[in-house]
C-alpha cells in the first residue's frame, strides 16, 4: 500500500488516517503535504464538527520516512524547505484549525507522530502505545518550530528527555505527565475514541470553534496564564489579545446560543 493521508467525512466527523503500513505509518514528504491540504480544507468546511486523527492498523505514526532522507537532508536549502514548508505547513494548518481534534493513538508514536498528536486537542491512547523522538540517534535535531510545539504540549522536561537522551515513554507515563487525556486498554481504544467524537459532535459547534480560537490566542500570551499577572491590565490595543476581545461577544445574537439556552429552560436536549 502506498504512503498517503486520507480523509473521509461522516455525519460531521472528518476521519483523517495516516497510512503507510510497511513503515508503521511513518510520514513521507508527500504525506506531510497531503496532511496540510486536508486540514486547510477542514478549516473551511462549516459542516465539520470534529476531527479524528488515527493511524492505519496497529500504529499511529512511527516518525519520518527515513528512506527519503538522503535525497534532501544533506543540503541546507532542501532541508529548510522540508521542515519550514512541508512539515511546518502541515503542523501549522492543524494548529490553526478551529475544529476540535481527537488523536487515537496506538502502537508507535514517534517523532512526527508526537508532533502530529501535539496539534490535537484530546489525545486518547492505547495502554501499550510508546512515545519518543529518538532522532539524535540519526544525527540531527528537531527543527525549532517543532520543538516549540512539542515542548509546549509535552512539557519541556519531557521534551528534553526525548531529544537529549532519546528516552521512550509509555502511555501511562505520559498520562501522568499531562500529555495524554486518557489511556485505555488496547481493545477499547477505537470504541472510546468513537464515543468521544460523538460527545463532541452533539455539542455546540460554534462554541467549540470560539473556544479553540481563545485557547490559541492565550497560548500566544503566556503571561495571561500566570496567577501573578492581572489580566485586566491587558487592553484592547494589546495585539492578538485586542483582536480577541474586540470580537469576543459577537455570538450574542447567534441561533446556537439561543437554542442552547432555550433548550435548557424548556428541559429538552438542544438541537445544534
Amino acid at each position: 500500500m502506498s504512503a498517503r493521508v486520507t480523509c473521509h467525512f461522516d455525519h460531521g466527523v472528518a476521519h483523517v488516517t495516516l497510512s503507510y503500513p510497511k513503515r508503521f505509518n511513518a510520514m513521507s514528504r508527500s504525506m506531510w503535504r497531503e496532511l496540510g491540504s486536508i486540514f486547510e480544507n477542514i478549516q473551511h468546511s462549516a459542516d465539520v464538527r470534529c476531527v479524528l486523527v488515527a493511524g492505519h492498523g496497529a500504529h499511529f505514526c512511527a516518525g519520518g520516512d527515513i528512506s527519503e532522507y538522503a535525497s534532501f537532508r544533506f543540503e541546507e536549502a532542501s532541508l529548510r524547505a522540508f521542515h519550514e514548508q512541508d512539515v511546518w505547513g502541515a503542523l501549522d494548518a492543524m494548529s490553526r484549525c478551529d475544529v476540535p481534534m481527537v488523536a487515537q493513538i496506538a502502537g508507535n508514536c514517534m517523532g512526527a507522530g508526537v508532533e502530529i498528536a501535539s496539534c490535537c486537542d484530546l489525545r486518547l491512547s492505547a495502554e501499550s502505545a510508546q512515545f519518543g523522538a529518538p532522532i539524535a540517534k540519526l544525527g540531527f535535531p528537531m527543527a525549532p518550530r517543532e520543538v516549540a510545539l512539542v515542548g509546549r504540549e509535552l512539557g519541556l522536561n519531557t521534551a528534553r528527555q526525548m531529544l537529549l537522551a532519546a528516552a521512550v515513554f509509555t502511555a501511562p507515563e505520559l498520562l501522568q505527565r499531562g500529555f495524554l487525556s486518557r489511556v485505555v486498554a488496547d481493545v477499547d481504544l477505537a470504541a472510546v475514541a468513537q464515543a468521544t467524537v460523538q460527545r463532541i459532535t452533539a455539542l455546540a459547534p460554534q462554541a467549540a470553534r470560539l473556544n479553540k480560537q481563545t485557547i490559541r490566542t492565550l497560548n500566544q500570551h503566556p503571561a495571561l496564564m500566570s496567577n501573578s499577572i492581572d489580566a485586566t491590565s491587558f487592553g484592547a490595543d494589546d495585539g492578538l489579545l485586542g483582536d480577541l476581545l474586540a470580537h469576543a461577544y459577537d455570538y450574542a445574537s447567534s441561533a446556537e446560543q439561543r437554542e442552547g439556552i432555550h433548550a435548557f429552560l424548556e428541559k429538552r436536549q438542544p438541537r445544534f
